[in-house]
């Protein structure tokens, strides 16, 4: 059984979902990331699935709302980077007492690209960390993202009135977009620009990327895969897998991937 919370924070409280692990606080410990704006609403059903299994076997799970997002206070307008990396230390923190094993960080998308950022501290004792679909080059993910508005421009009026050139110069200037629904702020823009996953060398003992598409015979992405041989090259423990299915995150309907799961289960159950 699950039950939800509201974890006071510095500013205002995040809503929670806690999956205690059927072994009670004898298991290790997650907690999940989740992905942007409204890839983090299709993704819900997933990352409960997930949880659940996690549960069943032995972890205890923390999904958190960070700040502006979902049922947690605030307006995404007014969310940053290092606001959503510290919501992510606050849960790790609700998380560790209430568990004997160690921690682990699970992401999803942009959500993993956090989780991957968080866990260079190696004072948080992050044990492993789990990326699905992980945002390895934040440049690209950002113009994808503003290209959304480009297409509700096209919708609209039949043309888009812009330019994703233009865009990047409106938030160079200062001023905040409003995309899909979400006000983006241009130094939350800015710091998403920035992000790099291959020099995000994590401080755990092991990682495990999984991805999902639909190809016949499905691979990493050649830009996760540069991360992880970089990683690599800096000794980690790195197990990867792609399996194939649907970008759940972004499809129309809620979309469920059971290869994803299991293969998230197998990865880590030889773990240890």
């Amino acid at each position: 059984m699950f039950s939800a919370f509201f974890l006071p924070a510095e500013s205002g409280n995040r809503f929670c979902i806690y999956h205690p692990s059927v072994d009670g606080d004898s298991g290790r410990g997650v907690v999940y990331a989740h992905p942007f704006c409204e890839e983090m609403n299709k993704a819900r059903r997933m990352a409960a699935l997930q949880s659940r299994r996690l549960a069943a076997a032995g972890y205890s799970v923390l999904q958190i709302d960070l700040f502006g997002c979902g049922d947690s206070s605030g307006d995404f307008a007014d969310a940053r980077w290092e606001i959503w990396k510290q919501d992510l230390r606050l849960a790790l923190g609700w998380l560790k007492p209430r568990v004997a094993g160690p921690l682990g960080l699970w992401g999803l998308r942009l959500g993993a690209t956090l989780a991957a950022d968080v866990a260079r501290d190696s004072g948080l004792d992050v044990d492993q960390l789990v990326l699905w679909q992980p945002v390895s080059n934040g440049g690209q993910f950002l113009t994808q993202f503003l290209r959304l508005r480009l297409a509700a421009e096209m919708l609209a009026d039949g043309a888009a009135q812009t330019g994703v050139h233009k865009l990047r110069e409106t938030l160079r200037r200062g001023l905040a977009l409003e995309i899909a629904g979400y006000y983006l702020h241009p130094r939350l823009a800015a710091e998403i620009d920035a992000l790099d996953l291959s020099n995000m060398v994590p401080a755990v003992k092991r990682i495990h990327c999984l991805e999902v598409n639909a190809a016949a015979e499905p691979k990493l992405s050649p830009a996760s895969e540069r991360a992880m041989v970089a990683w690599r090259s800096r000794g980690l423990d790195i197990r990867t897998a792609a399996v194939r299915g649907e970008p759940f995150w972004s499809t129309i309907e809620i979309a469920e991937c059971e290869a994803l799961l299991a293969a998230t289960d197998g990865s880590l159950k030889g773990a240890y």
